[in-house]
């Protein structure tokens, strides 16, 4: 092919020659593509199709190389975060990516969620946790691409603060960039799923530009490979089960010091020393919890996991990671996360122990809820 051609999905460019490259499609599909009008590579018109993800050849490397490009530009930045996941979809070095570009800190899937948290609130945790890490925002907001909701809100601000620029849609992978952006599409002109949305980390694998009114465009670029996510160490049908669908219900255990609760095999909370007092979980309402004893806590997970302690499965616990212990005095309500699958409430002063697969973030961090 000499013209270069994109899928509409994801925004790479279509060959018919490397199968496990990006933008591959069957010649017979290409021709198709080209009489409809719809060019999509066979990864994405299998995601569409089958709900079923290809993975291809692209780098970490290549992933940063294509956002640095943005720091040349003069664009508003909206950097899109999993409200559910905070810390670990936080881009920390955001401005060595996009330079002094004005950032808008977006804070999607709040839907999920409870109803009962008040958004100025999470507003306002929001801003404060952005400036630990020293991003410094233009303005931080709160939508839910899934449900829609405060997209006109969203909308209008993107245009307040873009003065007639480009704007480029940017964060870590799995936080909803693009499902955002088809809901800003449908909403706008009516055009529902032109790009391809996922479960799946991973999905955009090249800038794709939308037109605005002005001539100018709204760019949805490749999500940035954060390997502390959860993620990251799962298959497709557990990253299904672990990702809430719906508002999470909050879950609270009574715990007297000694004892330990397994969220499925993923992840371990001990509490080791502190006054009896009531802990709230909050992960996917699918994923299973399992309180036991911390003098054989480990005994019973080398016993039940893959079996009582799912995910992960029985044939995937040789190749997933050991479980990595994390000790923290806490001194206030605080929250001990989970990067990717959730956190637990501690309402009180004590000693708590966080266990994760190695390579996974664990964290403190000022209660949320």
């Amino acid at each position: 092919m000499n013209e270069e051609i994109r899928c509409i999905g994801c925004g790479t460019v279509i060959q018919t020659t490397d199968k496990e490259g990006m933008g591959y499609t069957p010649n017979s599909a290409l021709e198709k593509g080209l009489e409809s009008g719809d060019v999509y590579c066979q990864r994405c018109f299998r995601l569409r199709h089958y709900n079923d993800i290809q993975d291809v050849a692209m780098t970490d490397k290549e992933f940063l190389a294509l956002l640095n490009s943005i720091g040349q530009t003069d664009a508003l930045i909206v950097n899109v975060v999993d409200i559910f996941d905070f810390n670990g979809s936080l881009i920390p070095g955001l401005h060595r990516f996009v330079g002094d570009n004005p950032v808008l800190l977006v804070g999607n899937k709040v839907d999920i969620l409870p109803k009962s948290l008040k958004k100025p609130k999470m507003i306002q945790w929001m801003r404060e946790r952005a400036h630990e890490v020293g991003l410094r925002p233009i303005d931080v907001t709160l939508t839910s691409a899934k449900s829609k909701s405060d997209i006109e809100d969203l909308l209008d601000l993107i245009e307040e603060y873009r003065d007639g620029r480009d704007v480029y849609v940017v964060g870590v992978t799995n936080v909803g960039k693009s499902t955002l952006i088809n809901a800003i599409i449908n909403h706008s002109a009516g055009i529902k799923d032109l790009i391809t949305t996922s479960q799946f980390p991973g999905t955009t694998l090249d800038k794709i530009e939308i037109p605005l009114d002005d001539g100018q465009f709204l760019i949805d670029t490749p999500g940035i490979i954060h390997r502390h996510q959860m993620a990251h160490y799962l298959g497709k049908k557990d990253l299904m089960l672990v990702s809430p669908k719906k508002e999470i219900k909050p879950k609270v255990y009574q715990l007297n010091e000694g004892q330990t609760l397994f969220l499925g095999g993923l992840a371990r909370f001990d509490f080791i020393k502190g006054a009896k007092q009531g802990f709230i979980t909050y992960v996917s309402n699918d994923l299973n919890i399992h309180r036991t004893k911390l003098e054989t806590a480990t005994e019973f997970y080398a016993k039940h996991v893959g079996g009582l302690l799912q995910p992960p499965r029985e044939n995937e616990i040789e190749e997933f990671p050991e479980l990595v212990r994390f000790e923290f005095s806490v001194k206030e309500k605080t929250d001990l996360v989970f990067a990717g699958l959730g956190w637990v409430t501690i309402p009180e002063a004590g000693i708590v122990a966080g266990w994760a697969p190695k390579g996974v973030d664990v964290i403190q961090r000022k209660s949320l809820i």
